[in-house]
């Protein structure tokens, strides 16, 4: 590649900006930002919207005048290699990057539109841009009642940010557990009952069905009625029921697209001069939907495009949270698979008085998963080890406070 090469990132989130440095004057590199916002690191919205960090702490490195925010991409010409913007303009390129992100799912709720769409009751937000993290703070004041629909990651990160604030929060899952895709049962007890130590009123195998609004024309929401019948009071709701990948650019273009935008090894879509990248690609039947697997994409399709081919095998992703403040610190990690098939063996560590939790699987002769709670010394030695898919010679060595030295 040379620096003639045209480039146009679509998508100006953490993959894209990524994408952008390391290229640097390797290309002429343009990257639409659909947000006028600075580009902002979305792992922290739920510190911002805690009232830990400021927004603009959350913000990325200054990406330069590569960067045009406020520009949304609303066509690929494939055939004479053009991407149509809402502005107006047409950018040609020569290698085209879907990094479009991902959407909010908004679940089938009675009262969430009217006929015809629209926008959302007064009061209920998603929570995935620096706009509902914003909308969100502005809602938020003590005492006030909130609902959290949806017990994963980034439902569970919502609610005891709600609580940091002073929020009387109330949290549905669907689900039998909190973050059941990262953690195993024991592990879900644990965080259930610190959220609950934050004040956090927790109901699982929950399903919301419908919002109640207050009269038709202000449509401000009041409650949630659950599948049972019940209802909980509600004067904010947050929509935390996950994401799906944002492929709507590439199934017009006519690439191919099943859950995410399919990739190969070199990161190409079915048209060899169009790579995705990010939440939106999905590789080798996977979509990550995480930082990690989107900084690593952008370092191998980097170093493809500059003249070294990489090919991109997968990331196998680490779990990090942190939950709670001075008083009430929570610190959990999770990788691979945490819940054991048939046959697996599992290792356990637990300390009731100090709330600890360490908990890994092993299947043959490699360690597979495992989770950590309350103590993350070990983290580094466990991950390691999973990563370089080797066999763990000691596996208490590596689980106890010691294990990474």
């Amino acid at each position: 590649m040379t620096s003639e090469q045209r480039v146009v990132v679509i998508g100006g989130g953490l993959a894209g900006l990524r994408l952008a440095a390391r290229l640097g004057g390797a290309a002429e590199v343009t990257v639409l930002g659909e947000e006028t916002h600075l580009p902002y690191n979305r792992v922290l919205l739920a510190e911002v919207l805690a009232g830990r960090y400021a927004p603009e702490v959350a913000a990325l490195p200054a990406p330069g005048p590569a960067l045009r925010r406020g520009v949304r991409a609303v066509r690929i010409d494939r055939a004479d290699r053009l991407v149509h913007c809402d502005d107006g303009a047409a950018l040609a390129y020569d290698t085209l990057v879907l990094a479009t992100g991902s959407n909010p799912v908004l679940p089938a709720l009675r009262g969430l539109f009217v006929p015809g769409g629209g926008e959302l009751p007064e009061g209920v937000h998603a929570f995935r841009t620096m706009d509902d993290c914003l909308a969100l703070s502005a809602a938020v004041r003590p005492g006030v009642r909130a609902v959290v629909i949806g017990g994963g990651l980034l439902g569970v990160s919502a609610a005891r940010a709600l609580a940091a604030r002073g929020a009387s929060v109330v949290l549905a899952q669907q689900g039998e557990r909190l973050m059941e895709r990262q953690l195993d049962a024991g592990a879900s007890a644990l965080l259930h009952a610190h959220m609950a130590d934050l004040g956090v009123e927790i109901h699982t195998e929950c399903r919301a069905r419908g919002l109640i609004t207050s009269a038709a024309g202000s449509r401000k929401v009041t409650g949630v009625e659950l599948a049972d019948g019940y209802r909980l009071d509600a004067d904010l709701v947050v929509l935390a029921c996950g994401v799906r990948p944002r492929t709507g650019l590439a199934q017009a273009a006519g690439l191919d697209v099943r859950t995410g935008v399919v990739v190969d090894g070199r990161l190409r879509t079915s048209d060899p001069r169009i790579h995705a990248i990010g939440d939106c690609a999905e590789h080798a039947g996977q979509v990550y939907g995480l930082a990690g697997p989107a900084l690593e994409q952008a370092d191998a399709l980097a170093a493809t495009l500059t003249g070294s081919p990489t090919e991109y095998t997968g990331t196998r992703a680490l779990t990090r949270l942190t939950l709670g403040g001075a008083d009430a610190h929570f610190d959990l990690a999770a990788f691979g698979e945490p819940n054991p098939r048939p046959g697996d063996d599992v290792v356990r560590l637990a300390d009731a008085t100090r709330r600890t939790y360490r908990t890994v699987v092993v299947r043959g002769d490699r360690l597979v998963g495992g989770v950590l709670l309350g103590e993350l010394s070990t983290v580094g030695a466990l991950a390691r080890t999973w990563e370089g898919d080797e066999p763990p010679h000691d596996l208490f060595h590596l689980l106890t406070d010691d294990g990474g030295h």
